[in-house]
């Protein structure tokens, strides 16, 4: 493999003549994420030798990115549209690269503007074909009765987690989140977002901990509860107060459905408004 495909580039020097390898000063993970939010392997290039020059014509870019001349002005205008470079009014033009934060938060924002209008297109045709076709949603639920189940169900949702996990936990379930604590803290080591809802009854000893892992709000009188999982996957309990319920009695629904998941995470939030934050 051609060492410029591993993110190397050749350019000429102009006083031996000779081509030299420059090596740009990111690292593959990175680039790969720049590829992934939507920068072609061109424009990479272009960017991160700005970073590394400040400002450049577009000659001299060229020369330092490896981006044939015939191909650097086209770069460069996709660059600025995307805001991430930008350039003076001079003669010949410089061209700068932009604050990558403020870079990112523009790509982002056209992104999210562009997911929405075509989200919109899309329902707004195939919407009116699903309800006319006459047929309905299969999600998959499951009803879990009996202490033994629902933490396991519960437990396994927490182990393939991956990027937010929502707990509401009653009275009743508060051993259910001293079992879940290890767990828990692995999450927390990968950079999952975790918060906690608890019940004000809580042991002083075990919200300190949950607090090390998590961010914790403590609600009095909180009765039902919870667990919702990547935005998706959702355990609620249910049934008749499940503070006073006996571990035997406990019933919960299981639910691989984002709508479900959705309406659960709504309600989550709003009980979070008038609940206290552990410092």
């Amino acid at each position: 493999m051609p060492p410029w495909d591993k993110g190397d580039t050749f350019v000429w020097d102009l006083n031996t003549k000779k081509r030299r390898l420059d090596r740009m000063s990111i690292s593959d993970k990175t680039r790969k994420s720049l590829d992934k939010i939507g920068l072609t392997s061109y424009e990479i290039r272009t960017f991160t030798s700005l970073l590394k020059g400040g400002e450049l014509t577009a000659s001299d870019l060229s020369q330092k990115s490896g981006v044939p001349y015939s191909k650097i002005y086209e770069v460069l205008g996709t660059l600025e549209e995307k805001g991430w470079v930008g350039s003076d009014d001079s003669r010949p033009t410089k061209y700068f690269a932009k604050s990558p934060s403020t870079a990112l938060e523009t790509t982002k924002q056209k992104q999210e503007l562009e997911f929405k209008n075509n989200q919109n297109i899309i329902l707004n045709e195939l919407i009116p074909l699903y309800e006319k076709s006459g047929t309905s949603e299969r999600p998959d639920i499951w009803v879990l009765s009996g202490i033994v189940n629902i933490v396991s169900k519960v437990l396994e949702m927490i182990d393939s987690c991956k990027n937010e996990v929502m707990i509401a936990v009653p009275r009743a379930s508060e051993d259910l989140v001293k079992q879940a604590l290890p767990k828990l803290r692995l999450l927390h080591d990968k950079g999952v977002d975790i918060t906690i809802l608890i019940s004000d009854t809580i042991d002083k000893d075990s919200l300190k901990a949950i607090s090390r892992v998590a961010t914790v709000k403590v609600k009095k009188g909180l009765f039902g509860g919870g667990i919702i999982s990547d935005k998706r996957y959702v355990v609620i309990l249910f049934g008749p107060e499940v503070s006073d319920s006996a571990s035997a009695d406990m019933v919960a629904i299981w639910a691989d459905h984002a709508g479900l998941a959705g309406f659960a995470r709504e309600y989550f939030e709003y009980l979070l408004k008038d609940s206290k934050k552990v410092e």
